[in-house]
């Protein structure tokens, strides 16, 4: 497995695999072929479909500026790698002098074909949790030690940043208003949810409304194409923060408590995207809010002591209650249904670790079972609701019909 720095990537949204890929891409292509006349690119798959709804057009030509850049989007070639391709050209007059095909992966990493050295190294000799449990087992430490070991003491600096990134979102979120770009008419509700005491507000709804109100913040912050913390991607970058913030504020815990906690999260990331899949293009959204809900669950169990058992059942029940979730976005936005998706993830995370309080010694199902079987459910989605915005909610809700009400999700 790789650094769990490839898990928490910090850059601007709104679309981790269509616009953070594409743009560490195109800057990685300049870099080989600075100085032509002119550039091309094509994008295939999820990235021509939905696309210009994500913003992938523009940070392009935000990167090859002040460049000649041509965006072409083919929605029918269908001989791809990767559901997110995309063929970048180098040219001189109408001859091509360099070619890459690039495959953006999820969590804003990419593949550049026929480049292994582009690869980030290996840095776990793990391959899935049961492998990782063993370990932790008989060195008698638990996961944010193993990370520590396999990572260096520099890893906490980072995992710094990433939580100091993650809470000034949260901050920004919930202090701004207004509508949200797109189209869409979407208004910011985070600073609501926060500010508006419920009439009757037992501890149980306060709770339901704080982590909603972080969620909410992250994820509006991320569709304003601000400051996000990946985590594991843009569209489900909201729901680890929330479920963080609050414990924190809660129990009063210390930054070194939330960044082993992250590290236990970004583990668990680490053997989905190892073993099945973080892109909603490739397995719909349950590889990214059920990843991230996953993620969740495993930090907070790291928050209350759990032992690993908890810790994987907690992450297992998590993905579990999320298997075939579509990856439907309207217009291509990552508004409607993924910001209330994050916040309905971030409580379900906390419900998953109460079970597992309660019945990891009942278990059935392994958490490597279930990465597994949520990889094989994604590949068995029909395209239209792998992130094409063919299917589902995007194919159905039409705007146009619903420009009265702009407060609707």
């Amino acid at each position: 497995m790789k650094s769990i720095k490839e898990i928490y990537r910090i850059g601007r949204g709104p679309s981790s695999s269509h616009t953070m890929g594409p743009e560490a891409a195109a800057r990685m292509f300049l870099l080989e072929f600075p100085s032509c006349e002119k550039y091309k690119v094509i994008l295939y798959g999820s990235l021509a479909k939905t696309g210009v709804g994500h913003g992938t057009d523009r940070v392009l030509r935000e990167v090859f500026a002040p460049r000649d850049v041509e965006i072409v989007l083919d929605e029918h070639f269908a001989d791809i790698g990767h559901p997110n391709t995309m063929d970048i050209f180098a040219l001189n007059g109408d001859e091509v002098v360099g070619k890459r095909r690039v495959y953006s992966v999820g969590g804003g990493a990419i593949k550049v074909e026929g480049r292994e050295d582009a690869e980030p190294p290996e840095v776990y000799s793990f391959k899935d949790f049961a492998q990782i449990k063993e370990y932790c087992a008989k060195e008698n430490i638990r996961i944010p030690d193993m990370v520590e070991r396999f990572e260096g003491a520099g890893i906490w600096h980072y995992l710094d940043h990433v939580w100091d990134t993650m809470s000034s979102c949260i901050k920004r979120g919930i202090a701004a208003s207004g509508e949200l770009p797109g189209g869409l008419g979407i208004m910011r509700k985070a600073g609501v949810l926060f500010n508006r005491r419920h009439m009757d507000e037992s501890p149980e709804t306060r709770e339901n409304r704080l982590v909603c109100s972080y969620a909410y913040a992250v994820s509006e912050e991320n569709a304003s194409c601000g400051e996000i913390v990946t985590a594991p991607t843009c569209g489900a970058c909201g729901v680890l923060p929330a479920v963080l913030r609050y414990t924190a504020d809660r129990r009063g815990l210390s930054d070194n408590d939330i960044l082993r906690a992250i590290a236990t999260a970004g583990v668990i990331g680490n053997v989905i995207k190892t073993n099945a899949s973080i892109s909603g293009a490739e397995c719909g959204c349950q590889a990214e809010i059920g990843s991230a809900c996953s993620m969740a669950a495993a930090a907070l169990a790291e928050l209350y002591g759990m032992d690993i058992d908890q810790i994987e059942y907690a992450a297992e029940v998590a993905m579990e209650h999320h298997l075939g979730l579509t990856c439907d976005p309207v217009l291509g936005l990552v508004q409607v249904p993924c910001i209330e998706r994050n916040a309905v993830a971030a409580m379900r995370a906390i419900n998953a670790v109460s079970l597992a309080n309660f019945l990891t010694h009942t278990r059935k199902i392994s958490f490597d079972l279930i990465v597994e079987t949520m990889y094989q459910t994604g590949r068995d989605l029909s395209k239209i609701y792998r992130e094409t915005s063919e299917g589902g909610l995007a194919k159905l809700y039409k705007p146009e019909l619903n420009k009265k009400s702009k407060t609707e999700e």
